[in-house]
């Protein structure tokens, strides 16, 4: 927290420092403000802020509440297949040897991983809103933790998982990718349903996973499509810094007066008295923005930040799960993503 607010906090201190300064040094008395009218400022803003901050973790849990859905009917879906893909209902002829059964499976759960892999990019498209990477420590945060959707091109992850052929109809594809893999889904299943491979009653049951798949995907692309209202963005962070500059013009004169009525008591106390505004000071102002900061870079949880909805590390999680309910080789699943600065990505 201190790295990542130091800039400010340095703010923080010189402007405390230069309003002392000014106000004992210079002796310009007639800076100071009445300390009870801050007060009530600083008092309202702190439930403006917690308004906000309640209201920016509801996004958060939401989007980690809808991939929690993505990963329960992924493995339902990988274990369906499994079972469902069989010459139990084939057509006379059409039945398919036991390697080429387990490829069908394959492509299919390679296909699922495509619409995952599809959707996470789309997660972290930058929104005009999305402010996370505007600020100096929040770019080093993220270039500490590679967060892959913004080191691997989208083309090269989607290629580890579909056919040459239908890779360059999902990137010919002008709008939602993820929608498409879901077509190309269900066309597949279809197919493998006329051929006798899925029963007619298992096959209405992987379409009706592959509609709860696209009602998830909708609902986070409500929270990436919709961002928090810009009416309380905005004016909050406007009202903390409008507070943050007013605040030493009020405390410094509080402590002044403070040392004041000590030095007759401890001369030397009472005069160092005025210059413990600084510190005080800067705290308050440190714990404001601080709040103000985390409600900003929790309004968009598929953003790519250190405390956003972990839909890489998700996808990986659930990849390894789906890979090897199908009977993949061991050694062809890919290993969990490094958890880099104790940050899941």
């Amino acid at each position: 927290m201190f790295l990542w607010t130091r800039k400010e906090t340095l703010f923080f201190v010189m402007l405390a420092t230069t309003v002392t300064f000014i106000y004992e040094v210079l002796e310009q008395k007639w800076i100071a403000m009445p300390w009870t009218p801050i007060a009530l400022v600083g008092t309202a803003l702190a439930f403006v802020i917690g308004f906000r901050n309640n209201a920016v973790y509801g996004r958060l849990w939401e989007g980690r509440k809808i991939w929690g859905g993505i990963v329960n009917d992924s493995r339902t879906f990988a274990v369906f297949v499994g079972d469902m893909v069989t010459n139990e209902y084939a057509k006379e002829g059409q039945e398919l040897s036991k390697e080429e059964l387990s490829k069908q499976k394959r492509i299919l759960v390679h296909r699922h991983m495509a619409w995952l892999t599809a959707l996470r990019y789309a997660m972290r498209a930058k929104k005009p809103w999305e402010s996370f990477m505007d600020h100096p420590t929040n770019r080093e945060w993220a270039q500490k933790i590679h967060t892959p959707e913004f080191v691997i091109p989208e083309e090269e992850a989607l290629a580890h998982y579909l056919q040459p052929d239908e890779l360059k109809k999902v990137m010919d594809v002008g709008g939602n990718k993820s929608a498409h893999i879901i077509k190309l889904q269900s066309n597949h299943l279809r197919a493998l349903k006329e051929k006798g491979l899925i029963w007619e009653f298992s096959f209405l049951r992987l379409e009706d996973i592959l509609r709860t798949l696209l009602a998830l995907q909708g609902k986070s692309e409500r929270i990436k499509n919709f961002p928090y209202p810009r009416q309380y963005a905005t004016l909050n962070v406007f009202f903390v810094w409008i507070f943050i500059f007013i605040l030493p013009f009020g405390l410094v004169p509080e402590f002044a007066k403070l040392g004041e009525s000590l030095i007759g008591i401890h001369p030397f106390i009472g005069g160092l008295l005025v210059w413990m505004g600084i510190p005080f000071a800067a705290m308050v102002s440190w714990v404001f923005h601080t709040m103000e900061r985390i409600g900003t870079v929790g309004e968009n949880p598929f953003e790519g930040s250190a405390n956003d909805v972990p839909i890489s590390t998700i996808s990986r999680s659930i990849e390894i799960d789906v890979r090897t309910c199908v009977g993949e080789n061991p050694d062809e699943i890919p290993d969990p993503f490094d958890v880099l600065e104790n940050v899941q990505m």
